[in-house]
């Protein structure tokens, strides 16, 4: 009888190793891999409505909170349709749309970020780079949240779980779909971000409570944040746009707040980072981008809002050839249906779930085909004459050539208030420090490594000898 037992047991193993494996095989072969730029056109411009979401699978965040039937959706998870569009509007016309009037608040951000580093390098020495310019961004990014009501000791707190989920949803396998197999195949790392979430939902709803009782209150007296707005929300229940609404779940606002602080905080400083690096490894770069930030620039190196949008032909170069090298998010994922399902991925019949299509970022920007001496960093193809200069940080409808923030229907509704901030920033530094090689890269320049991960960082973060200027 044991002895059956026994071989019962053994062959329960083996069916659970075979499942895992063909389970993880399959996850693999349904993903099509896209780095040319005419196939990436071809599919999110030419087909864009087979191309309108994104695989659930790559959002484990949403799928741990997946409650009684009910998925506590943000505007990446959501699917397309109406409530995607109720959120995206609600976002560009309470905060997106506004960047005009948070000029006050970009240079009281920039002004600190200044501060900062001048108490940074005042004793002499090299810099670490990251740390105080991720501070200074997820700080104006708690404002435009939150408002004025976060203090030091919950903004590091916040900082703190936004980093741990991210290191734990990147530990998943790719199989992982939120279902119940994919729980029990993953099942370390789904109590890792179970975890995490708890930790969120405790940190931001009592934030959301206190700006629920302190409404009247602006954002640095200038506008409402962004959770007022959502408070104020209503969605279509079930999907029925015809209705009154319903009020944001709990859940819900958690994850919009989650999305909203980990979007405008992580690609703006991790661009930052690389824009930095580039112009010490070539300073005759930064010698021309100072000149045209000091003629414009007021005493405190503080841009008009007006300049910041419109004018610094090559500020924006210099952050547009950034964008085009080292895109924020390495890849972006669809989950594509319809005919252009079948043409991109070259099949007769799609999956019953959709192609899960991933695209290259970074291949797509350094496509030789498109671009000369693509793997060098050279701002002067975007300007006037080059062969650059009409391309911006989202593509039009003609061709892709770069696409640091997506393409099509669900591309990056932040695009204009992420280049607001990274110029905004990027000029007070420019301006008011002298920026040189560390004494570690003096004799080998700096290392331009790759990490990949949700966000594209440089590998070994940047050190700088940095003296304020007089």
């Amino acid at each position: 009888m044991e002895f059956v037992m026994l071989l019962a047991a053994l062959f329960c193993l083996l069916a659970g190793v075979v499942f895992l494996r063909s389970y993880t095989r399959r996850s693999q072969a349904t993903t099509h891999h896209i780095g040319d730029p005419d196939v990436a056109h071809r599919a999110l411009i030419g087909n864009a409505d087979d191309f309108l979401n994104r695989p659930a699978a790559s959002f484990p965040t949403s799928l741990a909170t997946w409650r009684h039937g009910e998925r506590n959706d943000n505007i990446a998870t959501v699917t397309y349709g109406p409530q995607w569009r109720v959120l995206r509007c609600n976002l560009t016309a309470e905060i997106l749309s506004r960047l005009g009037s948070l000029a006050p608040l970009h240079e009281e951000a920039a002004q600190a970020l200044v501060a900062d580093f001048s108490a940074r390098c005042g004793g002499g020495g090299d810099v670490a780079v990251r740390e105080p310019v991720t501070k200074a961004v997820f700080t104006l990014a708690t404002r435009l949240c939150f408002g004025d009501i976060v203090d030091d000791g919950q903004r590091h707190a916040i900082g703190r779980v936004i980093r741990d989920s991210i290191v734990a949803a990147g530990k998943l396998s790719p199989g992982f779909d939120g279902s119940m197999l994919s729980k029990l195949a993953n099942w370390r790392g789904f109590r890792r971000i179970s975890a995490v979430l708890k930790r969120q939902t405790e940190l931001y709803l009592p934030l959301i409570a206190a700006r629920r009782q302190s409404q009247s209150q602006l954002c640095g007296g200038i506008v409402h944040p962004y959770v007022d707005s959502l408070l104020d929300l209503r969605v279509p229940d079930n999907g029925d746009a015809s209705g009154p609404g319903r009020p944001l779940r709990d859940g819900e606002l958690v994850g919009l707040v989650f999305e909203f602080l980990g979007a405008a905080t992580g690609s703006t400083a991790a661009c930052l980072e690389w824009t930095l690096a580039h112009l010490i490894d070539q300073p005759e770069t930064l010698d021309r981008l100072r000149r045209e930030i000091d003629d414009e620039a007021d005493a405190g190196g503080i841009l008009s809002s007006k300049s910041l949008r419109s004018g610094m032909p090559y500020l924006n170069a210099v952050v547009l050839e950034c964008l085009r090298m080292h895109p924020p998010v390495p890849v972006i994922l669809r989950s594509a249906h319809g005919d252009g399902a079948k043409a991109i991925g070259g099949m007769r019949a799609v999956p019953l779930d959709g192609l899960s299509v991933q695209f290259n970022l970074a291949d797509i920007g350094r496509d030789a085909k498109r671009w000369t001496h693509p793997d060098k960093f050279w701002p002067e193809r975007f300007l006037a004459g080059g062969e650059a200069e009409d391309i911006g940080p989202a593509p039009g409808p003609k061709e892709i050539r770069m696409m640091p923030f997506g393409a099509g229907h669900r591309h990056c509704p932040g695009v204009n208030m992420g280049m607001l901030h990274i110029k905004c920033f990027l000029a007070a530094l420019v301006h008011n420090f002298d920026w040189a090689l560390s004494a570690e890269d003096c004799s080998s320049g700096v290392d331009m490594t790759e990490q990949d991960g949700f966000i594209k960082i440089m590998k070994k973060p940047l050190s700088a000898r940095v003296t304020g200027r007089t």
